[in-house]
């Protein structure tokens, strides 16, 4: 039975994608998202049941299942160097590659697969609505199905070459979808942006990759992960273990939009409101937090690395947050939220610790639900006026769009953190993990690494950054409070800009029939609205069973998987400054007030900071981007002076100028060819008669 679904969860939408892109312009039409939508509901039907039956047995105790599907490569004698200290295929192993492509289910590949095809089926039905009158209808369900494939045989993949592999498949799918509308020169920019940024961290994964073969002499999980394996490199070399887990970090905040490789994500904006949804909350950018988790055992052992995941997330969890206060333009005020939630997620992953790594993929999942259920909105906000959605321009929406009214309150609470709803549960378990870190005698459960480390040692670990371990988890928690409260703040913000702030406004793009969205995109809103309210009701009170469930999977944390309960003291501290953003949002928000004009002038240095994303978009092109223009057009000087003027063009040209010498004989004259043969015939006859004397 397991067999069969782990098959058939890619099967479904790779079949879809195939189909459409090869009758959907001629025959489907219209109904181009009718393939998808199934692909993806029954691939969302065979992730859950593939969740339920992966429990664990006396023949499976980890409650994994791998299904080999065709031997890819296999190298037996490798020219690989010798280099102290690295050793080609480890200590005593060999050097050789064999790759299979395999498909590997656990119970976290489930859960991700669970929430990634769901999500994924309600944005295919919400886009048959916004996308109706697109010309290229049928083109967008093709790419989606193919991202949805990608992305589904990246979190089934067995080893670290083949997610490399569908790793790249992604990035080329988000590349297609943010450029869909290629006409308008923002998105095929966007577009391009997005693919060069991740092109940057991928080089710092696949340098990971290559070092994991060369060190451990195989890039499947079941051999790297293994802890004596993880175990004897660390004790060999602990500087290589921190190397690679830094190279596939540096992966994952490409692909995570992590700073300082964040700038993408907001003008990934330009594409369809859908891939939004669907970038921002399901598959891309969830992809690094998924390979950060995946490789828990190697960073366990490397807490230079699990300090360094943690401070990085910190920073872009606050950075994005302080630039979501003052942007207008609502789908990007949710693009750095994302940005920052991810950031969220980072800060619990690297704590290294059961409750920071499942509190981690807890709130990846919550986040899916009502980050989507926000961006649709959001698109529904777009679709009654008229492509307009610059909050300046509308306000006072909620009478004339009731439904979305309610269903984006319900995600704007879960994202503010607010109990019972989904986010309230998630977000405060990562900060009750990063508490622990900072007050591990206070812990109600000390949680001891896979190293042995007790409790006074790690309190007297001095990180990477010249700080106590405690002490700096302890900075980075109270970091973490103050970003809840402004998540609280810009999130209710955006939405009281939106719904209230005044009588009714309508932008001249709506016309004069502005009117809720239709059935078909309200639907799936309040579908996910159930998901952001109840998640958190359903397993926030388990979050030890969730954890539990997932240390199965995760090596170093199976020994330490023990229930335990959300930490109150947190969870309190975290709803009352939650509260208190909400509260100066509807100060100051709520009706048209002149609060906001008079705060921004009082703050006008930050301000500006703010509004302009604090410039990193400019000093990268001051630093980056002009330097290589400049060093490009170095480089085509030199290619049309040197290759194309001195080797190709100059090259060609010898034979014509050796042609040119004799040319002058050839003058069409008599007497000069008679006069030449007698010369010939006088040189001939001299040289016959020296020869005989």
């Amino acid at each position: 039975m397991a067999d069969f679904l782990v098959r058939a969860i890619p099967l479904f939408p790779l079949l879809a994608c195939l189909f459409v892109a090869l009758v959907g312009a001629r025959w489907l039409k219209d109904k181009s998202h009718l393939p998808v939508a199934l692909a993806c509901g029954l691939s969302c039907a065979c992730a859950v049941l593939l969740l339920f039956s992966l429990s664990p047995s006396p023949s499976n105790p980890s409650g994994q299942k791998t299904v080999t599907l065709y031997q890819w490569m296999q190298v037996t004698e490798p020219v690989v160097a010798d280099i102290p200290p690295y050793q080609p295929g480890g200590a005593g192993g060999s050097p050789g590659l064999d790759a299979q492509i395999a498909l590997r289910a656990d119970s976290l590949s489930a859960t991700m697969l669970a929430m990634l095809t769901f999500v994924a089926t309600l944005v295919v039905i919400y886009a048959s609505g916004y996308m109706h009158d697109d010309r290229s209808y049928w083109r967008f369900f093709a790419i989606v199905a193919l991202f949805v494939f990608s992305m589904i045989m990246l979190v089934l993949s067995a080893s670290f070459l083949q997610l490399f592999v569908f790793w790249e498949a992604v990035g080329l799918c988000s590349y297609l979808l943010i450029g869909f509308w290629y006409e308008k020169p923002e998105a095929a920019a966007a577009g391009m942006k997005a693919f060069v940024v991740n092109r940057i961290g991928d080089f710092g994964f696949a340098a990971g990759v290559f070092l994991i073969w060369v060190t451990f002499g195989s890039t499947d999980f079941a051999k790297v992960l293994d802890a004596s394996a993880v175990a004897e490199v660390a004790q060999r070399n602990p500087y290589l273990l921190t190397t690679i887990c830094l190279c596939l970090f540096t992966g994952a905040i490409g692909k995570s939009a992590q700073f300082p490789l964040h700038v993408w994500l907001p003008d990934a904006m330009e594409g369809p409101t859908p891939v939004s949804a669907l970038i921002h909350a399901a598959t891309m950018v969830t992809a690094g937090v998924y390979l950060v988790a995946r490789c828990t055992p190697l960073y366990q052992l490397s807490p230079t690395a699990q300090a360094f995941v943690s401070v990085i997330g910190c920073i872009t969890a606050l950075l994005a947050a302080l630039i979501a206060l003052t942007q207008t333009d609502l789908k990007r005020v949710l693009a750095y939220s994302t940005v920052s939630q991810l950031g969220f997620m980072f800060l619990g992953l690297g704590t290294g610790s059961l409750v920071g790594v499942g509190g981690a993929m807890f709130h990846l999942v919550t986040h899916a639900f009502f980050k989507a259920l926000l961006f649709l909105g959001a698109g529904s906000v777009m679709h009654a006026m008229g492509g307009v959605i610059d909050m300046r321009e509308f306000r006072g929406l909620k009478k004339l769009m009731p439904q979305t009214h309610t269903t984006f309150l319900v995600g704007a609470l879960a994202l503010a953190g607010l109990p019972p709803l989904s986010g309230f549960w998630s977000k405060d378990t990562i900060l009750g993990a990063v508490y622990e870190q900072a007050h591990p005698h206070h812990a109600a459960v000390a949680t001891d690494d896979a190293a042995g480390t007790t409790a006074s040692e790690a309190s007297s670990q001095v990180t990477p950054f010249g700080m106590p371990r405690t002490s700096l988890y302890n900075l980075l928690y109270w970091l973490g409070t103050f970003t809840a409260f402004l998540t609280a703040f810009y999130t209710f913000r955006a939405f009281f800009l939106t719904f209230y702030n005044g009588p009714e406004k309508i932008p001249h793009a709506a016309g004069h029939h502005a009117h809720e969205s239709p059935a078909v995109m309200c639907r799936p809103l309040w579908v996910l609205s159930v998901g952001a309210a109840l998640l958190g009701l359903l397993f926030g009170h388990l979050t030890g069973v969730f954890d539990g469930f997932l240390g199965r999977t995760i090596p170093g944390l199976a020994e330490a998987a023990h229930e335990h309960g959300i930490n109150w003291t947190v969870a309190l501290v975290s709803t009352l400054v939650a509260l208190a953003g909400v509260a100066l949002a509807w100060v100051m928000y709520k009706e048209e007030s002149p609060i906001p004009a008079r705060v921004a002038a009082l703050a006008g240095p930050f301000t500006r900071l703010s509004e302009q994303r604090f410039y990193l978009d400019e000093v990268y092109k001051l630093l980056v981007v002009r330097p290589l223009e400049a060093l490009s057009q170095v480089s085509r000087f030199a290619d049309w002076l040197l290759v194309d003027g001195a080797l190709v063009t100059g090259v060609s040209r010898i034979p014509s100028l050796l042609g040119q010498l004799p040319r002058p004989i050839q003058n069409g004259l008599v007497q000069f060819y008679a006069l030449a043969m007698m010369l010939a015939t006088a040189v001939l006859m001299w040289a016959l008669l020296s020869k005989q004397t």
